[in-house]
């Protein structure tokens, strides 16, 4: 049965490791208290797949490249479009893939957080652990909860035997 609401936006978002540590923005906007974001974001029509909008965002975000990508949590979420979003309201699909960080270069960061900046955005690394996830406001509180229940499992995602073979 399809859902009562149509789908009119999907995310793909990196649980993004470097060895014991989650790779995290720390988003500072006007009149907001800061928060921290997995990277990722939309996906863009010229993107063939989730996965492609996965890397393409924290190559944006974090002039970051990723390795031993694994789907791990979906969430389902109302969607609220901004002034100017150009989308209707509905459904918004987020995606979260758990990964590892093969290369980083801040240099190498592009696209509209970094030549139109709304507000501040800093790459944090927080200990995997629940008390390093709960030591931040992390959004969406969904994945914070799934990853605060789930740290062993998220591990074992990327464990050799598993990460590697899907």
């Amino acid at each position: 049965m399809p859902p009562a609401e149509p789908v009119v936006k999907r995310t793909a978002r990196a649980i993004l490791l470097d060895g014991p540590h989650l790779v995290v923005i720390k988003r500072t906007r006007p009149g907001r208290a800061p928060y921290w974001i997995t990277p990722g974001g939309g996906v863009e029509p010229s993107d063939r797949s989730v996965l492609d909008a996965l890397r393409r965002e924290v190559r944006e975000e974090l002039g970051a490249e990723i390795t031993n990508v694994v789907p791990a949590f979906v969430d389902t979420v109302a969607h609220t479009p901004e002034p100017g979003d150009g989308t209707p309201p509905g459904l918004k699909v987020q995606h979260f893939f758990a990964c590892r960080l093969a290369a980083l270069d801040p240099a190498l960061r592009h696209g509209p957080e970094v030549d139109a900046p709304r507000g501040t955005y800093e790459t944090v690394r927080l200990p995997f652990t629940p008390e390093g996830l709960t030591s931040v406001n992390l959004v969406p509180a969904s994945l914070r909860a799934y990853l605060t229940r789930n740290v062993a499992g998220v591990l074992a995602l990327l464990a050799p035997d598993f990460a590697g073979r899907l």
